[in-house]
């Protein structure tokens, strides 16, 4: 990609913010924070929902929260190949405006007597395909908007602030339950996705063309053979590589062992130690704060240990700290859960950080969609499965066993890294040879890329 004007005007002023001289930026930033937002808000609202008003079982709780992630088992590889064929902007407008429609709409069913179980799951379940494609033409379009240099401090700043926008979610979920009804929080998730909208829509910045042209989109050939094929290269070049194969393994772990405990968090909290709907919002949002200190200190601390040992010790280190969550009682027992949480929440930001600057300086950029898809669908594929496997273990053994069960599989998750080449290494590789047997070169696509959260 050939830096822009704005790209060469930035390293003049590399002493300013980025948010300062970088408007587009600064408006993908505003829109991104205040989907974080609402996203989280509806993290709290929607099995508030469930649990006060519907009454559902702890496992009718954990199938809603596995209809939020199941479409990037569905459709998260074609979808990488799409957004590659596709402008990203674009997307993410049209994913947005389908967001707000039925994020809308849970109220207006409310207020009509036609909420249910049923509803909510296919709203979970649209609005979670809405976000397959959200976040893989996000995830590949922040690096054709900034260049190179300021890429490691973009990432930071949209960490950070999807931090805080959690944690002030989090907390105003739980108010907004306790005092205007649960089903209003997706008033607030509606809005956001507004402000998304017209954030998204008064960038200026226009994408190389080369960057979605792939073959098959200049030729036109939108076959099945050719959707196959660029499916195929993306998940040839995440098994192939042994980096990009050890990360997503490890995201796939631990996003497994994450939503396990996060799916049942609420009725963990309100069914077994007692909590009120806005303390419960309150506790996470504490507990989420975590997540802007790991921000702040993800580049810090790397420069300082290297990337490899920065990631170790966010992912391993302070994710232990999980283990206190299940211990979680009234009174000075809350802050079992506020202390553990909050070293989960820090741990998994800051490795994030450090994952997303790997992933955007290493992987083609013509391969982008398709690379940040096929490691995504491993990454958030787990995420239902591990909220089934948390009803299942709520249902069965209690919701405090399967609390203990499922936190302790988040700092187990990290012994993924520990024994994969990332553990005997200072610092991650800040470039790919397509020469190296280890990262093998794409076969019809010419190499001239993001991040699959693990949170």
């Amino acid at each position: 990609m050939q830096p822009t004007e704005q790209h060469h005007q930035q390293h003049h002023d590399r002493p300013r913010s980025l948010l300062r001289r970088h408007r587009d930026f600064r408006l993908l930033w505003c829109g991104e924070t205040a989907g974080k937002f609402g996203a989280s808000v509806t993290g709290v609202a929607m099995p508030l929902i469930a649990v006060s008003e519907l009454h559902a079982s702890t496992f009718e709780i954990g199938l809603l929260s596995a209809a939020s992630w199941a479409p990037w088992l569905v459709i998260g590889l074609p979808a990488g190949v799409w957004v590659d064929r596709l402008p990203r902007r674009p997307v993410m407008l049209v994913a947005a405006a389908v967001s707000l429609v039925l994020f809308a709409a849970v109220p207006v069913a409310a207020r009509a007597g036609l909420l249910s179980i049923g509803l909510l799951l296919a709203v979970a379940l649209l609005t979670g395909t809405a976000a397959v494609f959200f976040q893989t033409a996000y995830t590949a379009y922040l690096p054709d908007l900034l260049s190179p240099a300021d890429q490691p401090e973009g990432n930071a700043k949209l960490h950070g602030s999807a931090s805080a926008a959690q944690i002030v979610g989090l907390g105003s979920g739980g108010l907004i339950a306790q005092l205007a009804g649960a089903a209003n929080g997706m008033l607030a998730n509606a809005a956001t996705f507004l402000v998304s909208l017209l954030c998204l829509g008064r960038i200026r910045h226009r994408e190389s063309p080369t960057v979605h042209e792939t073959p098959a989109a200049r030729d036109g050939r939108g076959t099945d053979r050719a959707l196959r094929r660029e499916v195929g290269e993306g998940l040839r070049l995440v098994a192939g590589d042994r980096w990009l194969r050890s990360l997503t393994l490890f995201g796939a772990t631990s996003n497994l062992a994450l939503m396990g405990y996060q799916s049942i968090l609420v009725a963990f909290l309100v069914r077994e130690v007692g909590l009120v709907p806005g303390t419960v919002g309150g506790l996470i949002a504490a507990a989420g704060s975590g997540g802007v200190l790991g921000a702040f200190a993800a580049r810090r601390v790397a420069a300082r240990v290297g990337t490899a040992r920065a990631m170790l010790l966010f992912e391993l280190g302070l994710p232990a700290l999980a283990l206190l969550i299940p211990l979680t009682g009234t009174g000075a027992g809350v802050l079992c859960f506020a202390v553990g949480g909050f070293g989960v929440s820090a741990g998994v930001v800051a490795g994030n950080v450090i994952k997303s600057g790997f992933q955007q300086s290493y992987c083609p950029p013509a391969l982008l969609g398709r690379v940040t898809a096929s490691a995504a669908v491993l990454n958030f594929g787990t995420i239902p499965v591990g909220a089934l496997l948390a009803g299942v273990l709520g249902t069965a053994v209690g919701l405090r066993p399967a609390m203990w069960i499922t936190t302790a599989g988040v700092p187990l998750a990290a012994l993924v890294l520990l024994f994969s080449p990332v553990g005997r290494v200072r610092d991650l590789p800040t470039t790919r040879h397509p020469a190296d047997p280890a990262a093998p070169a794409p076969t019809s696509v010419p190499a001239s890329v993001p991040e699959a959260a693990t949170a």
